[in-house]
């Protein structure tokens, strides 16, 4: 991708808005704006490019000349990046992938659209990656793992091989799974767990080794009474 001279428009104006501004710029993308929705617009110029609302962006930059990016973190557990995306794309947009030059992406490995793969990324030989995925800085994805839509890994997550991570899951810091292991749907695992057994969906997970947490599931995050 390196030399990449396609138009970006990013969705999002946060952290994660700016630092896909900078990851994208450096593989040569022209990221030319950002969107956000009407009920979210705080400024109209982020890093001296136009911040337009998201419900009339087609408008100002045609589907037909940007592509887009949506640039959000694991707000309410991935399902406002999820919903940016299908609005996005229902507005005609493609959406583009990010994978860093410093990741290693074995033979084999399919990877969807509205990805960020960040740097000292390593993902193994028939791995598949989703649609919708983040995988920060160090993480590690197992030889022949399935990775489902909308899921993110934080920093040095460690997902072992013939492993499945459903739809919508979040994976903390230091996380890691045993080989062959099922996280569920919708499903939590907390910092530093240790996921040696398949979890349930819509579970909170910590410690080693991880259990679901008594009377706790992940609706308060997916509905935006918590944050992660």
């Amino acid at each position: 991708m390196k030399g990449n001279s396609e138009k970006l428009l990013i969705i999002g104006d946060g952290e994660t808005a700016e630092l896909a501004w900078d990851y994208f710029s450096h593989q040569g993308f022209r990221v030319s704006g950002f969107s956000v929705e009407k009920a979210h617009l705080k400024k109209d110029i982020l890093l001296d490019l136009p911040v337009v609302p998201f419900e009339e962006v087609e408008y100002t930059f045609n589907p037909e000349v940007y592509r887009a990016f949506v640039a959000v973190s694991y707000t309410q557990l991935n399902h406002l990046r999820s919903r940016l995306a299908t609005a996005a794309k229902s507005k005609g947009y493609r959406l583009a992938t990010y994978i860093s030059p410093h990741a290693y992406i074995c033979n084999g490995v399919e990877i969807g659209e509205n990805c960020f793969i960040l740097e000292n990324t390593a993902i193994q030989r028939g791995a598949k990656i989703g649609n919708n995925v983040t995988i920060w800085t160090g993480s590690s994805i197992g030889h022949r793992t399935t990775v489902e839509n909308n899921c993110f890994f934080a920093t040095n997550v460690a997902v072992s091989g013939f492993c499945r991570v459903n739809e919508n899951s979040f994976l903390g810091v230091h996380s890691c799974t045993s080989d062959g292991v099922k996280i569920g749907r919708d499903c939590i695992v907390g910092a530093g767990a240790v996921v040696i057994k398949d979890t349930l969906d819509g579970r909170v997970y910590a410690g080693n080794p991880a259990k679901p947490l008594v009377k706790k599931t992940s609706q308060t995050y997916i509905s935006g009474a918590e944050t992660i």
